[in-house]
Formats: C-alpha cells, sequence, structure tokens
C-alpha cells in the first residue's frame, strides 16, 4: 500500500523519527500515523467533518478517499455503514426536519452528510501536497518534536470531550509527565494587554496552584499567559502551553525562551504541523484545546471583548468550572470579568485555595453568547469564513482565489462569498492579479 506514491518503508522512515521516546499504541500502523501527520495540515483545527470522517475510515482510509477523488455519496455510504455498524462510533451531528417516517429522516441525514462532505472535499483537496507532510515530519523530527495519537497512553483523554472536533492528533515538546498532569490542571488566562494588577494576580494564582499540586495551563501570549507560565516554572511545577501554530514555531517571538524553557520542565502542543503559521481563527480554535485540556478555567483579567471570553464559552460549553477574578469597578481591563460573572454565572475568585475549590466543587454548564449580550454600537462581525480569508490575504503581495483557498483551508467559493463581505467592508480589495488586504 502506498500514500501520496510513498511506499511503505518510506512512510516509517519518516513517521519513526516523531513516535521515538514515549509510550506510544503500537497498534498504531506507520500509515495511520502518517495519515493523522498529513490530517493535521490539510483540515484547519475543529473542522467536524474532517473528525467524523477520520474517526469514522481512520485516517489512512480517509486520506485514500480524498487522493483517489472520491465521490460524497461513496464517502457517504461508508461513514453511515460503519455508524449503522458500531454501536460506539461517533453520531452524525447534522439537523434534520422533524418527520415521523424514519426514511425520510435517513434521507435527510444522507443528504447533509453528503453535502458536508462534498463542501469538505473542496476544502481538503487544495492542500493535498506530499511535500508538505514530509517536511514536516522532518522538521518535527529534528527539533525532537513528537505526534500523538488518540490511542496513546499520554493522550490527554479530557480533549475527547470536544468529539468530532477534537484534533485529529497532537504535535508537542517537551516531557512526558507533563502531559500526564493535564488531568489534574487548572487553565489561567486573560488579557494580553494586562494592568500590573493583572500581573500580580496570575502570579499569584499560578504559584500558590502549583503549591497545591495542580499544573498549570495557558496560550503562551503576552500579558496573563506568560505571568502564569512564568510563576508556574518559577515555583518548580509543570506547565502546558497550546500555540495556534507549530511547534517549531513559537508564537510570539518575543516568548521564545520561555517557550524554551516550558519545552525543558514543561510541555508546548499544537494540533498544527510543524511549518503552520498562527491566524486569528486558529487562536480562537485553540482555546477550545485550552479549556477541554483542563479541570477548570480561570478568567485572571479580560476587557469587554477579550479573546480570553472565547475561552470561558468553550469551557462552559463543555462544562468545566469556570471562574473569574474580579478587579476594580473602574478598570476597563476587567470589565470582561465582571460581565462573566454577572451575566454568565462565572465563579467570582479571589485566591489560588478558591481557584482549586472549583476542582471537584461544581460543574457549570451555561452556553455563553456574547453576541446577543452586548447592546455597545461596534462593527458587524465577521463570519468565521471572512476571519479565515482575511488572515489569508496580504497586505502587499495579491493572491488568487485557489491561493487564498488553499491558505485559508475554504472552498474556492466559500472564498469567493467572503471576499465579497470584506470587500463591502473595506478590508479587501480586488487588483488585476488578485485581491489584497486593503489598508
Amino acid at each position: 500500500m502506498t500514500l501520496f506514491g510513498l511506499d511503505e518503508i518510506r512512510v516509517s522512515e519518516l513517521t519513526a523519527g516523531v513516535r521515538g521516546g514515549m509510550s506510544v499504541d503500537t497498534a498504531a500502523t506507520p500509515g495511520e500515523v502518517f495519515a493523522r501527520a498529513a490530517w493535521s495540515g490539510i483540515a484547519e483545527p475543529g473542522d467536524g467533518t474532517a473528525g467524523l470522517l477520520v474517526a469514522s475510515l481512520g485516517a489512512s482510509v480517509a486520506l485514500t478517499a480524498i487522493l483517489e477523488a472520491w465521490s460524497p455519496v461513496r464517502i457517504g455510504a461508508l461513514v453511515r455503514d460503519v455508524l449503522a455498524d458500531e454501536p460506539g462510533a461517533p453520531d452524525i451531528v447534522f439537523a434534520t426536519s422533524p418527520s415521523s417516517d424514519t426514511s425520510e429522516v435517513d434521507a435527510d441525514t444522507s443528504a447533509e452528510l453528503e453535502q458536508s462532505l462534498d463542501a469538505g472535499l473542496q476544502r481538503w483537496r487544495p492542500r493535498l501536497n506530499s511535500g508538505d507532510v514530509i517536511r514536516s515530519l522532518q522538521q518535527a523530527a529534528h527539533i525532537d518534536a513528537r505526534l500523538l495519537l488518540a490511542t496513546d497512553t499520554l493522550w490527554p483523554a479530557a480533549i475527547d470531550d470536544l468529539e468530532q472536533h477534537a484534533p485529529l492528533a497532537l504535535w508537542w515538546r517537551g516531557v512526558p509527565g507533563a502531559l500526564a498532569a493535564l488531568s489534574n490542571s487548572i487553565a489561567l488566562v486573560g488579557a494580553r494587554a494586562a494592568t500590573g494588577y493583572g500581573e500580580h494576580i496570575a502570579m499569584e494564582a499560578s504559584a500558590g496552584l502549583v503549591d497545591r499540586g495542580f499544573a498549570v495551563v495557558s496560550g503562551a501570549a503576552y500579558g496573563i499567559d506568560g505571568m502564569a507560565h512564568r510563576a508556574a516554572l518559577a515555583s518548580d511545577g509543570i506547565t502546558v502551553a497550546f500555540l495556534a501554530g507549530g511547534v517549531d514555531r513559537f508564537y510570539p517571538s518575543g516568548h521564545d525562551s520561555l517557550l524554551t524553557r516550558i519545552v525543558a520542565a514543561g510541555a508546548v502542543l499544537s494540533e498544527l504541523p510543524c511549518g503552520a503559521a498562527p491566524t486569528k481563527w486558529r487562536f480562537l480554535q485553540r482555546n477550545r484545546l485550552i479549556a477541554a485540556a483542563s479541570a477548570a478555567t480561570i478568567v485572571l483579567e479580560a476587557g469587554w471583548r477579550s479573546g480570553s471570553l472565547n475561552t470561558a464559552g468553550h469551557a462552559s460549553a463543555l462544562g468545566r468550572p469556570l471562574g473569574a477574578v474580579p478587579g476594580p469597578i473602574t478598570s476597563p481591563t476587567s470589565a470582561g470579568c465582571h460581565r462573566l460573572i454577572r451575566e454568565f454565572a462565572a465563579v467570582c475568585v479571589t485566591n489560588p485555595t478558591e481557584m482549586a475549590e472549583l476542582v471537584g466543587e461544581r460543574s457549570i454548564q451555561v452556553p455563553l453568547d456574547f453576541s446577543d449580550t452586548d447592546a455597545g454600537p461596534g462593527p458587524i462581525p465577521r463570519t468565521s469564513d471572512q476571519v479565515r480569508v482575511f488572515d489569508a490575504l496580504s497586505g502587499r503581495s495579491p493572491r488568487t482565489v485557489a491561493d487564498l483557498s488553499r491558505r485559508a483551508g475554504l472552498s474556492t467559493s466559500a472564498v469567493r462569498g467572503a471576499l465579497g463581505g470584506l470587500d463591502l467592508d473595506g478590508a479587501a480589495q480586488e487588483r488585476e492579479a488578485g485581491w489584497v488586504r486593503r489598508a
């Protein structure tokens, strides 16, 4: 059997470098490992259709399906057969019209599945490039990064709560003990533009939680994240950072030395392959991993529209305990925390003891919908497709629709639709050679 035209010997050589030095599932064949590595670059983080396809057919068969241009009807039939035969298989999550006729409901579900697969194939096929997969595996082996599969002993089991939106694999660097510590971890998140008050709270919270035996999880950003990681390291604790790009490209660059220290004493993880660049969309999807991997999430300091509220939303949707630290009522950098406490039932916490009490004491399952509660004026928020296309645009070099489709991981029709909205919004401009960001 070959993958991307590579024989089994070559596939084994490439995957061996990212599977050593840890407890792995010996049943995972080199072909499956290679396919998981490929899927991590083909599908964007959180792609539920890709998650369903891989969970149903296996990464290797799913990759073969798009390499050999199987039709959505053929793939959909295989997926339905697997789901029908295996009680523990993932559910097909598609809306169908209420009907007492079972055959009618099955037909509706089948049509929606095939439509979703068709859209997925249009997103994935532009990224089918064996060279990219080979380079990512070689680079990972060069920097001593490893590829973690869901069947491995060190896989963070809590991440499986994301179901079909769970990562297809995790690239990581660090010490194995840090991955094992994720089962007893707390996420500390907050604003990048942190105040002295916020950084002081982050330092005390992180050190205090380490003293109580918890690992500290965050996103390695400037501000609150960075202080939480530093305090954990200074307290000889374990800290884990989730990145929005490849583990070979530490971001932000100003935290290169900090992330190097985390690799030495903790772990740095990403669902994206080496060489992948961070984008706004990937940061938002990265937040779901921070929330899912941790036993609880604490927002230490956040403005009204802070990105850390996105992490809080994921934590709440997953049923994880959610806490928020209050700040001065006159401080806009604490407005997001006050909002979580007042409107979304976050627990008010003021010290590490109260933060530790969240774990095992209560579980909050309040869906957070910030768009409906913000009555203040502001621009119309961009759709997820528009965010991804805007990230893929360049301010100087015009890019074609096909190029943007590959970079954003979207179908060409979705890219054209997003470009139309961005053009109307004044954010993108079409030139003779392609599209650019409008200054």
